[in-house]
């Protein structure tokens, strides 16, 4: 199967999960293109500059400034940028978080686990589906 380059926007305020993330993507030999942004506020303004546009974003949902489920909002209402898949990267197990977030129209909701390679192999899943799907660009 061939392996698509993916343009990945993650909005992560915690610098260790942000490495972490990296470190996933190295472990896999991967090649996606990561885009960092530190909140929803710097998420936006990436998202707004026309030249880049991701293919996938993985957005946690506890953050300072505007929240994960708040930047969904934002995100849904933009014209451009509502048909961009995000996915929930998150510690949160809580049910009223899953449903707000699938409400809002989130493509997935990824749970953080404790275990280095139960993580890595989550990713590996995820970035497999997303490189297979038509993705839509704006």
């Amino acid at each position: 199967m061939e392996n698509i380059k993916l343009k990945i926007l993650l909005i992560e305020d915690d610098a260790i999960e942000v490495m972490k993330l990296k470190r996933a993507i190295k472990k896999l030999e991967l090649s996606h293109e990561l885009i960092e942004a530190k909140n929803g506020e710097e998420a936006l303004v990436i998202l707004r500059d026309d030249k880049v546009i991701p293919d996938v974003i993985f957005l946690d949902l506890n953050m300072p400034k505007i929240n994960g489920l708040e930047f969904l909002r934002i995100l849904r209402k933009d014209d451009v940028l509502k048909y961009i898949p995000t996915v929930m990267l998150t510690t949160s197990n809580n049910r009223k978080d899953v449903l707000a977030c699938y409400e809002t129209g989130v493509a997935g909701y990824i749970i953080k686990p404790l275990k280095y390679d139960d993580y890595v192999k989550k990713i590996e899943i995820a970035l497999q589906y997303w490189s297979m799907n038509e993705l839509i660009k704006a």
